[in-house]
């Protein structure tokens, strides 16, 4: 299983009304369980600097990595990034 890090800048206007804030990531985060089963959401932080969100998910699909991200894009009106990460042991090992 593969780890990955999903870095999203959040729009302006979805920090408009706190309660819709919070409906639209209820929202995603049923959509991305529904159509993303094989990711696996490890943690979530909120951030300051130039992301707001940092998510850690597992999957074996990187597919599926990209589908979630893209509902975050969409459905949580964010700007995302997406990065695969190894642990450090791992790289260390592998070099």
């Amino acid at each position: 299983m593969s780890n990955y890090i999903i870095l999203s800048k959040i729009s302006p206007d979805a920090l408009k009304e706190p309660d819709d804030f919070r409906k639209m990531a209820d929202t995603v985060k049923k959509k991305i369980k529904d159509e993303c089963p094989d990711v696996v959401w490890k943690d979530s932080y909120a951030v300051k600097g130039q992301f707001d969100v940092v998510d850690i998910v597992e999957s074996p699909d990187p597919a599926q990595v990209d589908k979630a991200s893209m509902i975050i894009r969409s459905h949580g009106r964010s700007d995302t990034q997406t990065m695969q990460a190894s642990p450090w042991k791992e790289f260390l090992e592998s070099v």
